[in-house]
């Protein structure tokens, strides 16, 4: 049954304190613009609230299509923002840390920033030199994306020119952010273009389930349902082969704290920055983890079509970096859960396929549940209301 198609309140507000959205006193489900500021090419940024019927939360700015604030609700129904993020526009244009953003054309790294496809070689942006990350230096992350309602949300769509970044072909993206009223915010993706190209798209948020600026994610209990995962040499590219995390501290295949043995990696990645194979990954939603964090209750699931999921755990994250509110992010302020095809996938055939081609669609869905534990380290699986019936793929490729 189609759902009821949102009112668009436009509130041309500027950016305020970071704050919890005041309380309405006859709930439903909204969504508000406000204005967030204006890039040094002129382009108007706005900033766009969804609130579903329980109170909970989700604002995305224009700019990278980012998710900037995400308030969910605790064990005491207290509501806290639970991904990092900035007061400010020239914060987010002037950070490298990809705080909230969608990742594209390719998310995650390509080996030596060229891919050779159809017999013509192209060369990328090299931003990780000598290698591509994210998408180069002006990935989908420092664009300004178009944004029109949809059913309890918004969707942000973007024209990547022919050439942009090195990638061959015009692609047409978009990305809907909505919100349902069982604290699910799902994020669906699709994407066109007019010649083969590759694309691998993700969030790249930083969650923190006590609260953005809550100490760090160290006690937080995560569960993986991926039995192996893609093996990187020193600059964190995948060698090709796919290995058991059984018997190393990759193994979260029953819940574990994230700090419980995140020190094996000091020197080698400062921590978890590794890309996990999820078990049985045939292209429809599947629960790739679930996170808990212990003192407020707080729990978040994810759910994906993607084969796989990079876990990071802030590890760049110095105390020079100032987020929202002046909260100063130290090391292991967040993690991010980033569903993805394989790292460099346009280099190993033996990974799933990351090429587009004329006349196929791109289909990407990404669920982040939430709710409040019962205990700590629970094994509840629900699917999510939003998902049910759904079928999620990246189309006839």
């Amino acid at each position: 049954m189609r759902r009821p198609t949102l009112g668009i309140a436009a509130v041309l507000l500027a950016a305020g304190c970071h704050a919890a959205p005041p309380r309405d006193p006859t709930p439903r489900s909204r969504v508000e613009r406000r204005a967030f500021g204006t890039t040094a090419a002129g382009e108007a940024v706005d900033r766009y609230t969804i609130t579903n019927a329980r109170g909970t939360a989700a604002t995305v700015t224009t700019y990278g299509a980012t998710l900037t604030e995400l308030w969910v609700p605790d064990r005491d129904r207290r509501r806290a923002d639970v991904v990092l993020g900035f007061d400010r526009l020239d914060d987010y244009v002037a950070s490298g840390y990809y705080m909230g953003a969608t990742l594209g054309r390719v998310a995650n790294r390509i080996a030596g920033a060229h891919f050779t496809l159809d017999g013509r070689d192209y060369a990328l942006a090299a931003n990780r030199p000598p290698h591509h990350l994210h998408g180069g230096a002006r990935g989908f992350d420092k664009r300004v994306w178009r944004a029109r309602p949809v059913d309890h949300g918004v969707a942000f769509s973007y024209t990547s020119a022919d050439g942009e970044e090195g990638y061959p072909g015009t692609l047409d993206v978009t990305v809907a952010y909505t919100l349902g009223d069982d604290d699910a915010l799902r994020l669906d993706y699709t994407a066109t273009a007019d010649r083969a190209t590759p694309v691998n798209l993700t969030n790249h948020s930083f969650f923190n389930l006590a609260g953005a600026g809550s100490a760090t994610v160290l006690d937080h209990v995560l569960t993986l349902h991926a039995s192996r995962y893609t093996p990187v040499d020193a600059a964190l590219i995948p060698t090709g082969a796919l290995a058991a995390v059984a018997g190393t501290p990759l193994d979260f295949a029953r819940p574990h704290r994230i700090g419980e043995r995140i020190g094996a990696y000091d020197g080698a990645t400062n921590g978890y920055d590794h890309n996990f194979v999820i078990d049985s990954a045939d292209g429809t939603l599947r629960l790739a983890a679930r996170v808990e964090e212990p003192a407020s209750g707080r729990a978040m699931e994810v759910w994906t079509t993607e084969p796989g999921v990079q876990l990071f755990t802030g590890n760049r994250f110095d105390g020079s970096l100032t987020g929202v509110g002046g909260i100063v992010l130290q090391r292991h302020a967040g993690f991010s859960l980033e569903t993805q095809h394989f790292p460099d996938a346009i280099h190993h055939s033996e990974f799933p396929s990351i090429v587009l081609r004329p006349g196929e669609t791109f289909r990407s869905t990404t669920i982040y549940r939430f709710s409040v534990a019962p205990g700590p380290a629970s094994s509840t699986r629900t699917t999510p209301r939003s998902s049910r019936g759904s079928r999620g793929s990246r189309g006839s490729r």
